[in-house]
Formats: C-alpha cells, sequence, structure tokens
C-alpha cells in the first residue's frame, strides 16, 4: 500500500515519467477511433450543446466536463457537425464506468445521498455495509452515464471513465 502522503505523480515527474493523464470523455455518440482526425475543432457541437457540458479541452477538441450539469442525451451537439465526428446509430451514447471513490463522504461516514439523489435512473443505492455503514453502490445496468451523479457530489468521489461497465441507451 503507498504512503497517502507521498505524491508519487511529483515523484514521476522528478524522474522523468510522465504522469499518464485520464483520456478525454468525448460528446455523446463520437466515434473513438480517428476521433482525432476526423473533428476539425470548429466548436459546432460545444456551441450547440444546452446543458453547457462541452468544452474545448487539449488541443482544442470538445470533451466533456460534467462539472458543469449532466448530458440530457438531446443529441444537441451532433446535430451541427459538418464532419462524419457523431454516429447516432451507435446502440449507446457512450460506454463509461461509474467509480466511486475512497473521498466519498458516505465511505468516510459521513451522511451523504446526493449521488443517489441527483441520479434520474435511480442506478444508485446505498447498501447497509458490516458496522452500520450504509455505502454506495453503482447498478451498472441502470447508469446511462449521464453524469448527474458527478455533478452532485459534493466530495468530487465520482468519476466517470471511458469503459465497459456500463453502456445503455437511456
Amino acid at each position: 500500500m503507498a504512503d497517502e502522503s507521498v505524491d508519487l505523480g511529483r515523484r514521476g515527474f522528478l524522474r522523468g515519467r510522465r504522469r499518464v493523464e485520464p483520456v478525454p470523455l468525448r460528446p455523446p455518440w463520437a466515434r473513438t477511433e480517428r476521433f482525432t482526425d476526423l473533428c476539425t475543432r470548429c466548436g459546432a457541437c460545444a456551441d450547440a450543446c444546452p446543458e453547457g457540458i462541452i468544452r474545448r479541452g487539449d488541443g482544442g477538441f470538445p470533451e466533456v466536463d460534467f462539472r458543469r450539469g449532466e448530458c440530457s442525451f438531446c443529441a444537441a451537439c451532433a446535430e451541427p457537425c459538418p464532419e462524419p465526428v457523431f454516429d447516432r446509430a451507435a446502440a449507446s451514447p457512450w460506454t463509461l464506468a461509474v467509480r466511486i471513490g475512497p473521498s466519498c463522504l458516505a465511505i468516510n461516514r459521513v451522511v451523504c445521498r446526493s449521488c443517489r439523489d441527483a441520479c434520474p435512473e435511480s442506478a444508485i443505492r446505498f447498501a447497509l455495509a458490516p458496522g452500520g455503514v450504509a455505502v454506495p453502490v453503482v447498478e451498472n445496468d441502470a447508469c446511462t452515464g449521464c453524469g448527474a451523479c458527478l455533478a452532485a457530489c459534493p466530495a468530487d468521489a465520482v468519476t466517470l471513465q471511458p469503459g465497459p461497465e456500463t453502456a445503455h441507451a437511456p
């Protein structure tokens, strides 16, 4: 187990190792293969997003920022795109894995149900664990990856990352 007081990212930097950045989350229905080859970085998808969750990321490519809110899967981002970046025929808008990290207030014995209350699909429930502590459990089959739980978490404990664990249309 790593010592919590040691900044492994800093240690890696000082040893000449680059910190691995997470893969940016692209807008819903965006093609994952060759995305940076197809996207011209025009910003039409970000301008069209009524939720305001799409922003220009690294290199000007669009990225989803769930700290700004949740995705309603309205597809407004895909409509104005002049390039073949979006695949609306895909079975689901994206494949995301929900993770609840150790900074979760409930895991640290502080009463909080913000993620559960914000989830429109009721994909997060709280299960009683040994010691009488209720901990969050994600029902991956019910999760759409809308990001409502991430935006609502006061401890920034919820993350959504590209992965195989959730892949359902809204």
